[in-house]
């Protein structure tokens, strides 16, 4: 019911490695996890570090885009910085959803620097029981 449409994600993390930060233009990847949990699925996207205000998610159609942006915390001029090893700048993930999710009920929710959105599973999709009518005679097709 998910599909993943970013095969070169790992080339895409040592790329960014080597590169530096993201842009607008080019964003870096951010690492998700995904699964069914009852009649819903689950996308939890980490982004330690971001506020929630510098989050966009949107849904067109059945494209999924989550963009973040984390800027340098703000320091003092008398800092001096030995380490950087924590990824700024842009961040984005698309992910293509099935026909049978219900992308007008999704719920976003973050806490602790996890992006998790419930997307519900819709009720065209659910299985469901078919009654069998019981017939009496039949019915003969004059042409």
């Amino acid at each position: 019911m998910l599909m993943r449409t970013d095969p070169f994600r790992e080339l895409d993390r040592l790329t960014q490695q080597l590169m530096g930060p993201g842009t607008w233009s080019r964003p870096s990847a951010m690492p998700m996890d995904a699964y069914r949990e009852g009649d819903e699925y689950v996308v939890a996207f980490d982004l330690p570090g971001v506020s929630a205000e510098a989050i966009d998610i949107d849904v067109e159609r059945n494209m999924l885009t989550v963009k973040a942006e984390r800027r340098p915390a703000a320091k003092a001029a008398d800092v001096q910085m030995e380490l950087s090893e924590r990824p700024l700048g842009v961040f984005s993930r698309q992910i293509v959803l099935a026909d049978t999710l219900d992308t007008e009920h999704i719920e976003a929710h973050y806490d602790a620097g996890v992006l998790i959105l419930r997307i519900p599973i819709a009720e065209r999709a659910k299985p469901r029981k078919i009654s069998i009518g019981v017939g009496t005679g039949h019915k003969e097709i004059s042409g």
